[in-house]
């Protein structure tokens, strides 16, 4: 509903000021609204000594509130609408209404509309008329309607002729993009639609998934993570959602923006959660490295709807935590975000998702057990015993030492492989490896203050092996990728 509202008018009560309640609405308005007017209600309620300073006060606190939202220096109105509550006597006059009116006179403007496009209008009302059939009433968010047209209700899954249309009681033959209008069709039970959506035929699709691009709303608290579920509201419709966030592959953080639309030609990296200075994996980071933490432009997520929602393409997209505590002092809405792709075949997951190219990065560590020659070495403890060790032939390891080899092939039965190294052992490295296991034999023959010896400067210096790799998470043959 925020997103067929030109000019916003944020009501806080003067003797309480902000409260979980407006600061969600003041969220939503960031999203899905461009001007605001903030109105300080009750102001009866202050004693008349003192009600001129507390005005004040509220006023420049609401003026801080907004210092760092789109509504900065917005006008702020003081009233009292109703003085002496409900139960005061009819005789008594607002206060500062005309004010208000005058405001929003200056703050009012004409909104920018286009006739052009499908036609789609958000229904809030649904009722029928004895001999005349069933009026929907609502915004229209894009194109225009005239008499006659047909329209679809996609979730009745009908078409219905207009047979007549009003706006503000006056019938009307033409209507377009802002207008509020009620649609005259013919018969069916209005139960079945109290608010929706209603458009050209066959212009919006039913999906069960959708990717987005989103941001995370700086009010809520705790991190985004993956597989976490969360309220989305999407279209004119809520719907429980699972998430899966990515983003560029690290060499592309500082990537341009790309608005409305996806590319599925590149690689993306699977994220444990969103992206965020205050996340998880940016912790991390700092911990390891003082530098500062470098986060992508732009990030992405899956969302698995547990039941299919109908909507326009690159609709706005909210998440929300709606099973919070109302009463706890903490912003629901999470993330927002437009909707690039929806995913319309019931079988997403295997049609459509092996073309979203997000991949792990994947990191192994062994050692070095002994060297066969000067070309090839024997690994341990980079694969379980049970591991099928022929998928890992043909990969490239590093040494810690820094020579590249390639996984030759097992040997043996304890999950040890063989190694080759084509440009050759150095000979550092090689006296390094006889000196270990050297130390080992000799350990091996009953010396166990040797053998302690042996152990510890072989754990002091082991030569270790690194293995990565990528693996495309929609990948159904996990292929094992490397650059």
């Amino acid at each position: 509903g925020a997103q067929i509202i030109d000019l916003m008018m944020l009501v806080i009560d003067v003797t309480k000021g902000m409260q979980t309640q407006s600061a969600e609405c003041l969220v939503i308005g960031q999203i899905a609204c461009q001007k605001m007017v903030v109105v300080l209600n009750k102001i009866d309620l202050l004693p008349e000594g003192k009600r001129q300073s507390a005005i004040e006060k509220m006023t420049k606190k609401m003026q801080k509130t907004l210092e760092n939202t789109k509504f900065c220096g917005c006008p702020i109105v003081a009233v009292a609408a109703k003085p002496g509550g409900p139960e005061a006597p009819e005789s008594e006059n607002p206060l500062g209404v005309s004010e208000l009116i005058e405001v929003l006179k200056s703050q009012a403007y004409l909104p920018s509309r286009d006739p052009l496009g499908h036609f789609l209008m958000a229904v809030d009302h649904c009722f029928s008329i004895k001999g005349q059939g069933t009026v929907m009433t609502g915004t229209i968010l894009s194109g225009s309607v005239s008499l006659g047209d047909n329209v679809e209700i996609p979730a009745l899954k009908v078409t219905k002729k207009v047979k007549s249309m009003q706006m503000f009681h006056t019938p009307v033959t033409y209507a377009m993009q802002g207008d509020r209008v009620g649609i005259c069709v013919t018969q069916f039970d209005p139960k079945l639609l109290e608010r929706g959506l209603i458009c050209t035929p066959e212009s919006l699709h039913t999906i069960h998934a959708a990717i987005i691009s989103l941001r995370k709303i700086q009010y809520f608290r705790g991190a985004l993570q993956t597989k976490a579920k969360f309220h989305i509201t999407v279209g004119h419709e809520t719907v429980m959602g699972r998430v899966m966030f990515f983003s560029p592959a690290p060499a592309d953080f500082n990537e341009e923006i790309q608005e409305n639309v996806f590319d599925f030609e590149k690689d993306y990296l699977y994220q444990e959660e969103y992206l965020s200075k205050d996340s998880n994996s940016s912790e991390e980071n700092k911990e390891n490295d003082q530098a500062e933490v470098q986060l992508p432009r732009q990030q992405w997520a899956l969302l698995e709807f547990e039941k299919p929602v109908t909507c326009p393409k690159l609709c706005l997209v909210i998440g929300s935590k709606l099973d919070t505590d109302i009463h706890a002092n903490t912003c629901r809405l999470a993330f927002h975000g437009v909707l690039l792709q929806g995913m319309e075949d019931k079988n997403y997951t295997e049609t459509f998702l092996p073309k979203l190219k997000v991949y792990k990065l994947k990191h192994k560590e062994g050692q070095v057990e002994r060297v066969m020659d000067d070309y090839s070495v024997i690994g341990r403890s980079l694969f379980k015993k049970e591991t099928n060790i022929q998928i890992f032939v043909g990969l490239k390891v590093q040494l810690s030492t820094g020579e590249d080899g390639i996984i030759d092939g097992g040997f043996g039965q304890s999950g040890k492989f063989k190694i080759r190294i084509p440009d050759g052992l150095k000979p550092d490295t090689k006296m390094l490896l006889t000196v270990a296991s050297k130390k080992k034999s000799k350990a091996g023959k009953g010396d166990t203050t040797k053998e302690d010896e042996s152990s510890k400067n072989d754990s002091a210096q082991p030569v270790t092996i690194s293995l990565l790799f990528k693996r495309y998470v929609f990948d159904t043959q996990k292929k094992m990728i490397q650059s």
